[in-house]
């Protein structure tokens, strides 16, 4: 297996892509955008990688949200795969009705998040929030949050001050979601019982035997489903009808994004890496996602990354 070579350039301003031109039709090179979310920068690398093995070159932005949608709009960027839903609905659909933006596909689906415990603490019978309290002396009436203003944790301290499912006097511990996870893994190294936030996909997924919890009366704070779209320029379809065809089909499983997520951002090791041994090893999922794609030159888009990752 050959890791194709970078011709990525990432940037922190949206002034080079402006300068570029506009995009012309048959795309030689291929724009994303890409927020600083390990699961969006691995994904953005292994689409970038079949698309150069298709004979495109591709370029890698590093920007904000709000700079990638306007970019979409303005044709500077062509591919962004983290419109995250529900949170970003009121940036995403008012560019879809206005008919700049096109949401191609989910290419995430079903992505839980809320709160989790340790395997061990679901099979002892906290298979749900309404368990949590009748074992709040475990739990040491804490739940471990991640970054104050983040909706989850809006949603858990609503569930405090409204006392659902009897957490009334239980306290919410808000930290950065890095010192959260190495609270709870010291914890479960000692087999202490302890609920924090977790999400899909996510690193913590792989490395830690967790369970997601089932909600109780509407608290809001536990299977909470998130979709992830891949949102791309209203043009991509006319410009290159290929390369939008192979988008609709790039979806991806949640637990090869957590695999990617554990590797880049768990694991240390870098995203070129970590996409190109995944394409070489994964070669009939590729293939799926690439059917009845062609590449530039015309040939079968598959057999041009077979060939590239022989």
């Amino acid at each position: 297996m050959r890791v194709l070579p970078r011709t990525l350039i990432r940037s922190t301003a949206l002034m080079p892509l402006l300068l570029a031109g506009p995009a012309m039709a048959e795309l030689d090179e291929v724009r994303f955008g890409v927020p600083p979310w390990p699961g969006v920068t691995v994904k953005s690398e292994v689409a970038a990688q079949l698309m150069e093995a298709m004979g495109y070159e591709t370029r890698q932005n590093d920007l904000a949200v709000s700079v990638i949608l306007e970019g979409l709009t303005r044709d500077d960027l062509e591919v962004y795969l983290g419109g995250w839903y529900p949170v970003q609905v009121d940036m995403v659909e008012p560019l879809v009705e206005a008919g700049q933006v096109e949401k191609l596909v989910s290419n995430i689906r079903g992505a839980n998040s809320g709160l989790v415990v340790p395997r061990y603490v679901f099979d002892a019978g906290v298979t749900s929030v309404a368990d949590l309290d009748a074992h709040r002396e475990r739990f040491d009436g804490e739940i471990q949050g991640i970054e104050a203003g983040t909706g989850i944790n809006t949603a858990i301290l609503e569930a405090i001050d409204a006392d659902l499912a009897g957490l009334g006097d239980w306290d919410l511990r808000e930290s950065s979601t890095a010192a959260m996870l190495a609270q709870a893994e010291r914890k479960m190294a000692d087999g202490e019982w302890v609920t924090f936030v977790g999400w899909e996909p996510h690193w913590m997924n792989v490395s830690f035997d967790l369970a997601y919890l089932e909600d109780a009366e509407d608290a809001g704070i536990a299977e909470i489903e998130s979709t992830v779209w891949t949102v791309v320029p209203a043009s991509l379809a006319d410009e290159d009808p290929q390369l939008h065809r192979f988008l609709s089909q790039y979806v991806v499983e949640i637990e090869d994004q957590n695999a990617w997520v554990h590797a880049y951002s768990y694991e240390e090791r870098p995203a070129d890496e970590v996409a190109g041994e995944w394409i070489g090893e994964n070669l009939d999922t590729v293939a799926g996602w690439l059917e009845g794609v062609e590449a530039r030159d015309g040939t079968s888009a598959i057999e041009a990354v077979r060939a590239a990752y022989r």
